[in-house]
């Protein structure tokens, strides 16, 4: 049995986030979306209140749980007996970031896989920065986030 961790802030849970945890969950045994409860990053939903979006968003999938935890994300993972951690690329910034954070978190948990999936195209310029500008501005962006977000 393979068990995955889908970690990020998820500040707010967006159609990008549903796109990567959905075919994660297609591919592993079993996932966590984690939700990184870092104040430092100023987020503008409290920790429950992403979990609420998470959570309703991926209720269909039985193998998918959603949890927060605080702290290094490779410590969190090691901890919670991952096999695998995930993380959606968009473009080539998210991979250069990723591939830097992958090889410190190899350094650190050398057991734990990193598994990369490209998010589909149609939501390849969609990020939480994007959807809280807009919405902030009174934009529309129902068409970046699950129905139960608006």
């Amino acid at each position: 049995m393979t068990r995955a961790m889908y970690p990020g802030t998820f500040d707010p849970f967006h159609l990008g986030h549903f796109d990567i945890a959905s075919r994660a969950s297609a591919i592993f045994d079993e996932l966590i979306v984690a939700i990184n409860d870092n104040p430092v990053k100023n987020p503008l939903f409290e920790p429950h209140e992403r979990i609420e979006m998470a959570e309703a968003a991926l209720s269909h999938l039985n193998n998918v749980s959603v949890i927060t935890y605080q702290g290094l994300t490779v410590e969190f993972a090691r901890q919670a007996e991952v096999d695998v951690m995930v993380r959606g690329l968009r473009n080539v910034a998210d991979y250069q970031f990723e591939h830097q954070i992958g090889w410190a978190n190899r350094h650190m948990a050398p057991n734990i896989e990193l598994c990369c999936l490209f998010c589909s195209p149609e939501y390849a310029y969609i990020s939480a920065t994007i959807v809280k500008e807009v919405a902030s501005l009174n934009g529309n962006y129902s068409s970046w986030v699950m129905p139960h977000i608006e």
